[in-house]
This record gives C-alpha cells, sequence and structure tokens, in this order.
C-alpha cells in the first residue's frame, strides 16, 4: 500500500511539475464536471433509470472513458503546443497569451456546452443528438430563442465568472506557475507528454456511442454517453443506410409481406409487378369540400381535458372534439416536427436518419398533394416562421403547395417553382423567435381562403403553428395565465384555434370546408425506454364534415389521417401510400409506426415491435394504455417481418427514387 501511494506521489508530482501541469488540471476540472452533470441526469430520471448497482459502475465507468477522451480531444492541440513551443520562448507574453486565448475558448465551449445539456435533457431525456446538429446548422432561430427562453446576458456573465474562477483556480494550485516556469528539455516535454498525444487519436477511433448502450434501459444508455462525443457522433452519421445498419427480409418477401398489408376492403392493385404497390381505391358520390389542415405544435392527448387533464387548457379543442370526429388513439410517427410533416403529406413510416423532408432530392414525390392536385385543389403551405428552417419550403415547394411564410430573406432552391406569399409586417400583431403567434397565422390562412374561394378553386391548407414552442411567448391579454410557461402556451394555441373557427364561421366558404386539428408531435419523449409509445400520444379532429360526432377509438398511425379523411369524402383514387382508411381497415389489422433517427417501431394490438441500427429485434408486451411495456420472452414473427417490410421498403422506395410521382421516377 505504501509503494503504491509512493507510486501515485511520484506520479502526481511528475505530472504537476511540469510544463503540462494546467492542461492535466484542466482535464481533471472538466472529467469532474462530466460526472456531476452524470450524477444529476441520473437522479433527475431516477423513475424511469434501471438503477442496479452493476448498471451504475457500468454507466460511471463507461462514462469516464468517454469524459476522460473528450477532455483529451479539448487539449490535444494544446499538448502538441507545449511540445513543439521552443524552450526559450517559455514564459513569454506570446506563451501567455497563446495559453490564456486556448483555455479560454476551451472553457468557453467545455461549460457552454455542460449547460446546454440540461435544457436538452429535460426536453428531450437524452444527449445530444442530430436534433442538436440541426439547431448548430439554423443559428438565427436557436439563439433568437435562447435569448427570448433565457436571460442571454446573464448566460454569457455566468460563462465569463466560471473561466475567470478557473483561471483563479489553476493559479492557487500552482498550475499555471509551473506551466509558465518549467523550461524542460524537449526530451523531457517528450516523456510527461508523449502519452495523451498518442492515446487521444487512438481513442477516438475506436470509441463509438454504440458502445455506451450496454442496456435496454434508454436512461442508463444516455447517461452513460458525453453530449460532446454524442454531438460529433450525431454530425458524422445523421444519415443511416437502411441495408447496411437494419434487420432485412429479402426484396420480393419485403414487398410481399408489404402488399398483402397494405390492402384495405374497398382497394385492388393496378398492376402485378412485384414492387408496384399503386392500388386503386373504390369510393362513391365524391365531395369535394375545402379542407383546412391546422398542424399545432407540440400538442400532446395529455394536455386535453376529454384526456384527463383537469388544468382547463383546451376548452375550445375540447369543445370541438365533441362535434367532430375525434380520433382517440393515434399516434405520432416522431419527436420533430419535420417527422410530423412527412407523416401528415407523405403517410409514410418514419424511415432513419433525418427526415425525407430535410432530404436532398424530395421534389415531386407521390404525396396527398398528388392527390389534391388531380381534383385542382390548390395546396398551400402556411408557416408562421421562415420555411427555410428544417427545409420545410423546398420539401412543400417540390410538392406544388403554394408558400405563405415570415420570410426574412431566405429563398427556395432554384429547381422549385412555385408561388411564395411574404406575411406582411402590418399583418404581424406579435412574433418571438419562431415565427408569429398563432392568431397572425390563421389570418393569413383566412386571407388565402378568400382568394381561393374567389378564384372559385378548392383549397387545402397546411397551417403549421409554432406558438406552443419555447420561449412559450404570446400576445397579452389573450388568457389568463402567465408567458414562458408550457401550460400557458397550450392554453393560449387552444385559445388561438377558438378564434379560428369563429372567425372562419363568418366566411361564405365556412359551410363547405372540413377543419382537421391534429398534432405533429408530443411535448416531450423522454422515458424509460428509447421509444416510449406514450409519449407519441396525440389527439385529432375532423370538424364541420356534416357527419354525427363519432369516437374512433382503434389504434391509427398518423399516416392514416389524411386516407380516412379522404375516405369520408368517398374520392376515387389511386394511391401509392403507406396510410389506410382505418374504417376501411379489418378489425385486427390496425398498426401504429413509431420511431426516432435510429431505432424504428410497430404498434399493433398489444405488441411493440421495435428495430434499431444494430440489425436487433426486440418485442414489447404493452401493459396498459400509458405506454407500460415489458419485454416479451417470445418473437412473434409475423409482426417482426410486418415491421421489416414496412421499413425497409420505404427507405429502399425513397432512396431509389420510386417514392416519385409517375414520371419522375428514373428509368430502369
Amino acid at each position: 500500500m505504501a509503494d503504491r501511494k509512493s507510486f501515485l506521489s511520484k506520479a502526481w508530482s511528475i505530472v504537476h511539475n511540469s510544463r503540462y501541469a494546467s492542461a492535466w488540471m484542466l482535464l481533471l476540472i472538466y472529467v469532474a464536471l462530466c460526472f456531476v452533470i452524470r450524477l444529476t441526469f441520473i437522479v433527475w430520471s431516477a423513475n424511469d433509470a434501471q438503477l442496479s448497482v452493476l448498471n451504475l459502475i457500468r454507466a460511471f465507468a463507461t462514462g469516464f472513458v468517454f469524459d476522460f477522451t473528450v477532455g483529451l480531444s479539448f487539449l490535444f492541440i494544446y499538448f502538441l503546443y507545449l511540445l513543439f513551443f521552443p524552450k526559450k520562448w517559455i514564459g513569454s507574453v506570446v506563451d501567455k497569451v497563446i495559453t490564456y486565448s486556448y483555455f479560454s475558448l476551451i472553457l468557453f465551449i467545455i461549460y457552454f456546452s455542460l449547460i446546454a445539456e440540461i435544457p436538452f435533457w429535460e426536453e428531450f431525456g437524452i444527449r445530444f443528438n442530430f436534433i442538436a446538429v440541426d439547431y448548430l446548422i439554423y443559428t438565427y432561430e436557436v439563439v433568437a430563442n435562447i435569448n427570448q427562453s433565457y436571460p442571454l446576458p446573464l448566460i454569457i456573465a455566468f460563462l465569463v465568472m466560471l473561466i475567470v474562477l478557473t483561471f483563479f483556480m489553476l493559479k492557487k494550485t500552482g498550475s499555471l506557475k509551473h506551466t509558465f516556469s518549467e523550461h524542460d528539455s524537449f526530451v523531457k516535454r517528450l516523456t510527461t507528454g508523449i502519452i495523451p498525444i498518442v492515446i487521444t487519436p487512438i481513442f477516438l477511433f475506436y470509441l463509438n456511442n454504440k458502445q455506451a448502450e450496454f442496456s435496454e434501459n434508454a436512461v442508463m444508455n444516455e447517461v452513460s454517453k458525453n453530449g460532446v462525443f454524442s454531438f460529433f457522433a450525431a454530425f458524422r452519421s445523421n444519415e443511416l443506410d437502411y441495408d447496411a445498419f437494419y434487420p432485412k427480409l429479402s426484396q420480393s418477401e419485403a414487398y410481399s409481406v408489404l402488399k398483402k398489408d397494405l390492402l384495405q376492403d374497398n382497394q385492388q392493385y393496378i398492376r402485378s409487378g412485384e414492387e408496384d404497390i399503386i392500388r386503386k381505391t373504390v369510393g362513391s358520390e365524391e365531395l369535394r369540400p375545402n379542407i383546412v389542415m391546422v398542424v399545432i405544435e407540440s400538442l400532446s392527448a395529455e394536455f386535453l381535458g376529454l384526456f384527463g387533464n383537469s388544468a382547463n387548457l383546451t376548452p375550445n379543442y375540447d369543445s370541438l372534439a365533441k362535434q367532430s370526429i375525434f380520433f382517440t388513439n393515434l399516434y405520432a410517427t416522431g419527436t420533430r416536427t419535420v417527422r410530423g410533416m412527412e407523416a401528415l403529406t407523405l403517410c409514410v413510416p418514419p424511415t432513419p436518419g433525418n427526415s425525407i423532408v430535410r432530404r436532398p432530392n424530395n421534389q415531386k414525390l407521390f404525396s396527398i398533394a398528388t392527390i389534391l392536385k388531380q381534383r385542382n385543389y390548390q395546396p398551400y403551405f402556411i408557416y408562421g416562421g421562415d420555411g427555410y428552417f428544417d427545409n420545410m419550403n423546398n420539401f412543400f415547394g417540390g410538392q406544388g403547395f403554394t408558400i405563405v411564410d415570415r420570410n426574412r430573406g431566405n429563398p427556395l432552391s432554384d429547381n422549385i417553382e412555385t408561388q411564395r406569399y411574404n406575411i406582411p409586417e402590418n399583418d404581424i400583431h406579435f412574433e418571438n423567435a419562431w415565427g408569429v403567434c398563432d392568431e397572425d397565422i390563421y389570418r393569413q390562412a383566412l386571407k388565402h381562403g378568400d382568394i381561393s374561394y374567389k378564384a372559385n378553386r378548392p383549397f387545402f391548407q397546411f397551417i403549421m403553428t409554432t406558438s406552443n414552442h419555447k420561449p412559450y411567448t404570446f400576445p397579452e391579454g389573450t388568457i389568463d395565465l402567465p408567458q414562458g410557461e408550457r401550460n400557458s402556451a397550450v392554453k393560449y394555441t387552444d385559445y388561438a384555434l377558438g378564434q379560428l373557427i369563429q372567425q372562419a364561421r363568418t366566411k361564405p366558404w365556412f359551410n363547405n370546408t372540413i377543419f382537421v386539428v391534429v398534432a405533429d408531435h408530443c411535448a416531450s419523449s423522454a422515458g424509460k425506454w428509447e421509444i416510449n409509445i406514450d409519449k407519441h400520444h396525440i389527439p385529432a379532429i375532423f370538424y364541420n364534415l356534416k357527419q354525427p360526432h363519432q369516437t374512433i377509438d382503434r389504434l391509427t398511425s398518423q399516416i392514416d389521417l389524411l386516407p380516412t379523411l379522404f375516405g369520408y369524402l368517398n374520392w376515387n383514387y389511386d394511391t401509392e401510400l403507406y396510410g389506410k382508411d382505418i374504417n376501411k381497415t379489418k378489425e385486427g389489422d390496425e398498426r401504429a409506426f413509431i420511431g426516432n433517427y435510429r431505432t424504428l417501431g410497430m404498434l399493433k394490438g398489444k405488441v411493440f415491435t421495435q428495430i434499431d441500427d444494430r440489425k436487433r429485434v426486440v418485442q414489447f408486451d404493452v401493459i396498459d394504455r400509458k405506454g407500460t411495456m415489458n419485454v416479451s420472452s417470445n418473437k412473434d414473427k409475423k409482426l417482426t417481418d410486418q415491421t421489416i417490410s414496412y421499413y425497409q421498403t420505404a427507405s429502399e422506395r425513397f432512396k431509389n427514387g420510386k417514392m416519385k410521382e409517375q414520371g419522375e421516377r428514373p428509368q430502369n
């Protein structure tokens, strides 16, 4: 024991009394802070974590390796600098300026990333992922949102204070003194510094985030990771190739399973080709009303009074639902707005990696717009912010939608030909980082409804709201709750919805207009599992359909919503959509698709089948409507094949251009 203490003491003395003293002290500080963050997240999410002794040891041990690697990466350039900087200039003004500047930059990044992980964990229950990468790309919205959600000057002042305190600590421990006073020879500096210089690239080469995923429990996997490492891992793997990473069937088997499952009672396949999924849908006397689809940001089902919320946040939605076709067992495909847009327009499962909305070559796809334009509908995409965010304008413009957005100087791609209208300044009564308030965007919808009505043309409007989003601000005097809180934003967006319906009733086109009101995704997705099905439960209504009030309690996917509406309208149309009319789906064939950018799944009956990018298949028994799940001891091969067939074929069809409209597909 004495020998061990003597060895450690001698090793510490060599490190501390060397040119590298400050660098090693910074590494120690970073690893210690990462430990505190990891412990905080475990305590924060204790209800969803599997807190066995073995899991905790594994999480902290794995986390230490990632933290140590990231810390070394931050300091790698400085270690090289210390090694090669000429001995005679050690301690000079140049040496001090370079050291203080480098440390200030690194400390700012370290402290900012650690602080930023806290609200990100609160929102998503995970370390940084590709969402954080997207946020970095859209700088204006994110910086403005941070500034409106948090006291940015105070945050910057706090970061500066932490940097100053760190320098004070380095000075008090004598680390800076040794850094600037130890005139070691190159050989001695090489002996002391060679280890971090050599092991840093080795660690970076061999480490990957999958090594931190040792458990079936999402919380334990995520706390094992390092936020900065996860950020760059997401940056590298933003696109995931299905063929390379996911379980597969043979192409013929995948399409055979898919085609059998897609066919509903009033359909037949038009062509007999193995990979042809185009079906003729038989209706009767068609109705062609205007369709206003309001997609509400983050409106989880749990906010509604009809689902048991007692805070009276959604009196207007609750009232409308009692007069509508009301979907009570509907599930969003993902956790981001672009996933909701993908599901509602393309009616496809959430393929791995980025949403199709954000991918290149996503113009002229077979979508609801294809079906609408065949009936001379004028399709609109109406958004209160800048539609360049998340590539929304290019996606909707590429399907032929007319764009109405804030448009603060952001052009469409050169290959997109569509009409575009800016929201006029004098029509804006309130806006924040994400765009104009819901009332303002609804006024634009009413205005363009009037234009289409005067042109004697039916219209379809995809309206994307923004008010139920941080910083949760809205016009004063509208509701009785304070600014800046989630519940307040929910109540305001419900208030604005009530105003929309009230004002629409005064329009000559109201009686021939159906309102579809649905959420894009839920307010949060964090929980015990990587996919928590209860965190995808969203409401939807068809209002003013001239049908008796009906509650649809059958399991429904977000991709089924528009095909179901087309069924109520008795439309005869050809379709290549993956969504189905729930009223024409056989009992027991209902299913919902739920995924994130890596893990994908299908809920059917009381079984959730999950596939991931390790080619694993896990099935869960769903215990109750709250989404409580247990890992199933037996695998249902039929459900596994159905799950794989949907995701495999959807990925293959987009990748190879088969999702394009007829006439736009590549020639074989």
